[in-house]
This record gives structure tokens, sequence and C-alpha cells, in this order.
């Protein structure tokens, strides 16, 4: 952990797409067990967020530190150190199997055993994936792409799980059925931080959450605060 708690903390950081600043010196933190929802608008920099703590962005300041060790390592390092990333757009290979795709999801690992509970895991989660085992990921619903990204994020046994808008261009049902599982796997033990387009049911499921505004975080504290903060209300929740 970190001097104040944190299992991952991002400090001062400044992250730049060629002369464009996308993120100005944010910092926060995630503790052990926590749901922490990042939430703004588009364009606020909250995938970048997620982008530069899992190593496919480099920062040009600051540093993101897990339990006080810095994680400015490639990718694949940060997966090992487990911390996962299931992107925003699902990302899946569309032409394996969902089999191979969750296949994927484990390539650093060598416990067999392990791989094959976690599957299973992953199965029992989304018992639609398991009917679909088979079949190549591009023929999946919306809906079941989303679940896919999710488990072959989770297939690597992760502590923290990034989880880049879930719910994007889903039906309100499928949408209700993935928040669920999102708690079932924080339940489970895996510290989640999720960037959600639908900040209500976002704050909803989170233990405490960040506001952003154009690359800066404006606005911090508990997820029950923020949903009851008159500002957040008119800016994000529809009140």
């Amino acid at each position: 952990m970190t001097a104040n708690g944190y299992l991952l903390e991002v400090k001062n950081l400044s992250v730049f797409y060629g002369g464009i600043q996308a993120l100005k010196g944010i910092s926060f933190g995630i503790r052990k067990g926590e749901i922490v929802t990042l939430i703004g608008a588009n364009g606020a920099g909250k995938s970048t967020t997620l982008r530069a703590i899992s190593g496919l962005l480099k920062p040009k300041e600051g540093e993101i530190l897990l339990e006080g060790q810095s994680l400015n390592i490639p990718p694949h390092e940060v997966v090992k150190k487990g911390i996962s990333h299931a992107p925003e757009g699902r990302k899946i290979f569309s032409n394996l199997t969902v089999r191979e795709n969750l296949e994927l999801g484990a390539y650093l690992r060598k416990d067999k055993a392990g791989i094959k509970q976690d599957m299973e895991r992953v199965f029992e989660l989304f018992p639609r994936l398991k009917e679909r085992f088979k079949q190549n990921a591009g023929t999946l619903s919306g809906g079941e792409q989303q679940m896919l990204a999710i488990g072959r994020a989770l297939m690597s046994s992760p502590r923290i799980l990034l989880l880049d808008e879930p719910s994007l261009g889903l039906a309100p049902l499928l949408v209700k059925a993935i928040f669920e599982v999102i708690k079932e796997i924080n339940a489970k033990g895996t510290t989640v931080l999720l960037v959600e387009q639908n900040a209500n049911l976002a704050l909803r499921i989170a233990h405490r959450g960040y506001v952003m505004e154009t690359g800066k975080i404006t606005l911090s504290d508990s997820a029950k605060n923020l949903l009851a903060n008159e500002e957040v209300k008119k800016a994000y929740l529809g009140g």
C-alpha cells in the first residue's frame, strides 16, 4: 500500500497527444476492495487515464504507483503485476472463438489448473459465453462481446480491473446485467476502476467517485454524496 492506504495511486499525471494535453496533473487513489468510478463528459480524459495506468500511454509527468512501486513498465508487465484492462469498444479478436479470446486473456499464466478454474468462473458470471464457447467472437451480439471483453480481462486473474464504458451501446436490460456482474466481481475480491458514461448507474455501484472535466479532477467524494450533489445532478445525472 502507499502511505495513504491506496493500492493504486495516480500522482500529478500529465499526458499529451502530440501538442494537446489530455491530462493536466491529476491525482487520485483506489483502496483495495473498492469500486471507484471516474465520471465526466466525453473528452474529459477518463479513457486516457485508464490507458496510462495500463501502460498503453506514456505520461509526460507524474507517476502511477501500485503498492507504492512505480508502474513505469511495459503493458504486459502491468498485466503481470495484476492490472487488467477491458477497453472501450471491447477490442475482442473477432476471427477467433470465444474460447480462444478467453485463453488469450491468460497468455502470461502457467498455472493450468488456475486457468481452468478462472474460465469456469467466467462462465458462471456469463453463462451465455459458455453456450457460445466455439463460436467466432465476431458473430456475437454487442452485449455478448462486452461480456467476452470483461471475461478476457478476468482471465489474467487481476487484482485491479479497469473497465472502460462497459454499458456503451447496450440495451437497458443488458446494462443492468453487466452492472450486477461488476458488483459480483468486486464482492469476490477484485478492486475495480470504472469509467462509465452512465454516471447514475456507475455511482450506484461505486464506493467513491471522481468527477473529471477537460483533463482535471474537479470533485471527489463518496458515491452516495456525489449522487446527492446538485451540481453533479445537473451536469451528469439529468437532474
